[in-house]
């Protein structure tokens, strides 16, 4: 990607949920009982993500979306014999999206944590990662520990595990929180915010797009694991997501695909 792209970025807040050929059609209103019959009968299975979180998924300079999550969902319908279908959904009505079946799964690098295991299922995990403390260039030196957050204007993600993680650990941060990527990379750079918290491979990706207008401050703490979500009760459904990616990981495409987006195996 180009710095254009970058400055793209900046307005991504603008981008609805019209992508084109991809329809937001509800899932089926029945019994989860027997959802991942429903999905082969449907010969879809509908995927809550962004879409607007690069290089995870975003929509490219041609409209198209693409990502990291987009090919290891398309990889894990072909595994269950259907076509992926992709609900775009801004992360903070994300899991409330999959509660009231508006689609069936999440790929949207959901961190399984205890208190997110209580309500919902995961897959094992499909990407290992940690949290990256981001900041302007004149300020890198300036945060060498989470604690040195304490007192800064930090920017997460409304909802996000890092909003719940600098509760519980860094207590004095002056927290704001976002709905979307690039109205917390504008304020970063204008000065409102101090710093801003995002995933290591998100931000090895914007690092590389950002002209050096920003950059990382320490080393990625608080390893994490994502995997895929979907609501309790749908063994068959989390079965076969599971053995989809024992057999992508097996065969390497799960590996090729993050060294595709990465430049590193991120699967394991």
């Amino acid at each position: 990607m180009t710095k254009s792209y970058f400055q793209g970025l900046l307005t991504a807040a603008t981008i609805a949920t019209s992508i084109l050929g991809l329809s937001i059609s509800t899932a089926n209103a029945g019994s989860d009982k027997n959802l991942l019959t429903q999905i082969k009968d449907r010969g879809t299975i509908l995927i809550g993500l962004e879409a607007t979180y690069p290089p995870f998924n975003y929509q490219d300079e041609s409209g198209e979306l693409v990502g990291f999550e987009v090919d290891v969902a398309k990889a894990l319908a072909e595994r269950l014999g259907v076509n992926a279908e992709f609900v775009p959904t801004k992360w903070d009505g994300m899991l409330a999206g999959l509660e009231t079946e508006r689609f069936d799964i999440i790929t949207n690098q959901v961190t399984i944590t205890e208190e997110r295991q209580k309500k919902y299922d995961f897959t094992k995990p499909y990407t290992v990662s940690g949290i990256q403390v981001i900041t302007r260039q004149d300020k890198q030196g300036d945060f060498n520990t989470p604690a040195d957050l304490t007192g800064k204007y930090v920017g997460v993600g409304l909802g996000s595990n890092y909003e719940e993680w600098l509760s519980k650990n860094v207590p004095g941060a002056e927290v704001s929180t976002y709905d979307d990527n690039a109205t917390k990379l504008q304020d970063l750079l204008v000065g409102r915010l101090d710093a801003f918290l995002n995933d290591r491979l998100a931000a090895t990706y914007l690092l590389e797009n950002s002209g050096g207008r920003v950059v990382a401050a320490g080393e990625p703490f608080d390893k994490q694991r994502m995997g895929v979500a979907l609501r309790k009760g749908n063994e068959e459904l989390l079965k076969a997501l599971n053995k989809g990616l024992d057999e992508l990981r097996a065969d390497g495409t799960l590996a090729a695909i993050s060294q595709k987006w990465f430049q590193l195996d991120a699967t394991k």
